[in-house]
């Protein structure tokens, strides 16, 4: 069946429509959704098989993990095995927002996620349709963003529609994303803090929070990722670029 698209308020999205895309996900579908940062493709990320219908639509390798979406800080802390007191000072900083962190799962988070890694990677967005939708559906989603693997991540319905066309089962259009970045991801389990993936929040900002902050020095290669974003191959532009 093809995608269909509703268009919400950004600010006030229709209760309706968040609870139509509720009915989606609970039921194992696949919705894209607005995000501060990119459009997310989510499914229930309890629910395995709905989880592999996004690596199926994006044509996304195994070994790359899925970051999940979280309406409170108490939802966040079912999802880990440990949540630390520095976990406790950059949610109480950065969420809702761009941050991402990286921290021991619980058995109830399904493999698939983690890329059968022992960390699983945890945000809440701060889009007011990407938190209505959260505590619509009444469970963590998954989401990476709304595009096939490896392409530019999507900033408008438009984009969504262009790159996953009839693979998803619903589009929440509300415009224009304001970031334009994927969420920066930290790793919580190490000490210091590791920065694995650059975005909208800065390492000079974790620092102010939490102390120094390493760089990763990860090289993943092909196998299992700790986080996305750590692939060799990950935004690739279809526009050619000469260096003269």
């Amino acid at each position: 069946m093809p995608c269909r698209v509703v268009k919400v308020d950004p600010h006030a999205p229709d209760p309706a429509a968040l609870e139509e895309a509720a009915r989606v996900l609970v039921g194992g579908g696949l919705v894209a959704f607005p995000t501060e940062t990119v459009y997310g493709l989510g499914a229930n990320a309890l629910d395995p098989a709905a989880v592999a219908k996004i690596f199926a639509a994006k044509g996304r390798p195994a070994t790359n993990p899925l970051i999940v979406h979280v309406a409170t800080l108490a939802e966040a802390r079912t999802l880990v095995a440990d949540w630390p007191e520095i976990a406790d000072r950059l949610a109480a900083r950065f969420w809702p927002g761009p941050l991402t962190l990286v921290l021991p799962k619980a058995p109830r988070v399904p493999d698939l996620v983690t890329a059968g890694g022992p960390t699983v990677a945890l945000r809440m967005p701060a889009h007011p349709v990407a938190l209505a939708l959260l505590r619509a559906c009444r469970v963590p989603l998954a989401a990476p963003s709304a595009n096939r693997s490896t392409a530019l991540s999507p900033t408008t319905g438009e984009h969504v529609l262009r790159s996953l066309g009839d693979d998803i089962d619903m589009l929440l259009d509300a415009g224009s994303t304001t970031g334009g970045l994927e969420s920066t991801v930290l790793d919580v389990t190490a000490t210091p803090p590791r920065l694995l993936r650059p975005g909208l929040v800065t390492r000079a900002e974790f620092e102010a929070v939490v102390g120094p902050v390493a760089l990763s020095d990860d090289d993943v290669g092909d196998g299992p990722a700790r986080s996305p974003g750590q692939m060799r191959r990950h935004y690739a532009p279809r526009t050619p670029l000469e260096i003269h």
